[in-house]
């Protein structure tokens, strides 16, 4: 006797398998940026993935009939939320270029721990002991992998957590934009805004543009990969819903971490796995307990 799977089960299944494949796709992008980030200064990088990224949200808004420029450019939060963007893609590169990408894959989950704390401070939501709780034990978990104390301290990691803010305040101000504005629209305005930082963070790094076959290939894999990624987390998001997808957005530590190792013979110390762990235990807490309020409410 067949039994057939309910259509949510069913949904969810594929918006799970949607969400882990962005994930993986989003794990190789920061691969190729930091290889890119081998052979070209990080300023050109910024500045290529910048151009290709808003080449392809130029196109994707044209597809959907959404408008590319209007006056709703210059509202404060989107403004905001482009400065942030900024600061995120300035962090990045630098981390990714410098940093072992195994120390970029723990603190970039810290990321829902600073939206967190934004949402309290900025956005003025209620946020009860438990997660405040959650989140200082997320903190002490990212000391534990930067161990600022400690001879093996790594300075590529503040490049790290200033893209982990910068990545955390844009998803809040992300919340406060015009809801009339598509989401393809941000997005193009997010990364046309960090185009000509590119070309300022090689006028103050001094930096020579490198013409490299090899490295302009990284950086349009990162273009591809990185843009495949998002139109699967925008997929998963419409497949199921997001208290049952959200929670696997954490299998990009997983992949990435595994990449660090797989092709750049990365290894991990202990304290590195602990602090990981903790993260990683923070943030699903504070993100259950969401959705555990959400539900009461």
């Amino acid at each position: 006797m067949s039994v057939e799977a309910h259509p949510d089960a069913s949904a969810s299944t594929n918006g799970i398998g949607l969400m882990v494949l962005a994930m993986a796709l989003l794990a190789v992008s920061d691969m190729f940026v930091k290889l890119a980030g081998g052979t070209q200064p990080p300023g050109q990088v910024m500045f290529l993935l910048s151009v290709g990224g808003t080449a392809f949200f130029v196109l994707l808004a044209r597809l959907q009939g959404a408008r590319v420029w209007d006056r709703r450019f210059w509202h404060p939060s989107v403004v905001r939320r482009n400065l942030f963007e900024i600061v995120a893609a300035f962090g990045l590169v630098l981390g990714l270029t410098y940093a072992p990408l195994s120390l970029v894959a723990a603190l970039m989950q810290t990321t829902p721990l600073i939206v967190t704390m934004g949402a309290a401070l900025i956005l003025k939501e209620p946020v009860g002991p438990r997660r405040w709780a959650a989140v200082l034990v997320g903190l002490a978990g990212m000391l534990l992998v930067v161990r600022p104390w400690s001879a093996d301290f790594a300075p590529s990691a503040v490049f790290v957590l200033v893209a982990v803010v910068g990545l955390a305040f844009r998803d809040l101000y992300t919340r406060l934009c015009p809801p009339e504005v598509p989401s393809v629209t941000l997005s193009t305005w997010g990364f046309a805004a960090t185009m000509p930082f590119g070309l300022v963070l090689m006028l103050l790094m001094r930096e020579t543009p490198v013409v490299s076959g090899i490295g302009l290939a990284h950086v349009a894999g990162a273009i591809v990969v990185t843009t495949t990624g998002y139109y699967a987390v925008t997929s998963a998001m419409r497949a199921a819903p997001v208290a049952v997808v959200a929670p696997f957005r954490y299998t990009r530590l997983i992949f990435t971490t595994g990449l660090g190792m797989l092709v750049f013979a990365e290894r991990p110390d202990t304290l590195t796995y602990v602090g990981s762990a903790i993260i990683l235990a923070a943030g699903l807490y504070t993100f259950l307990r969401e959705r555990q309020l959400a539900r009461r409410r």
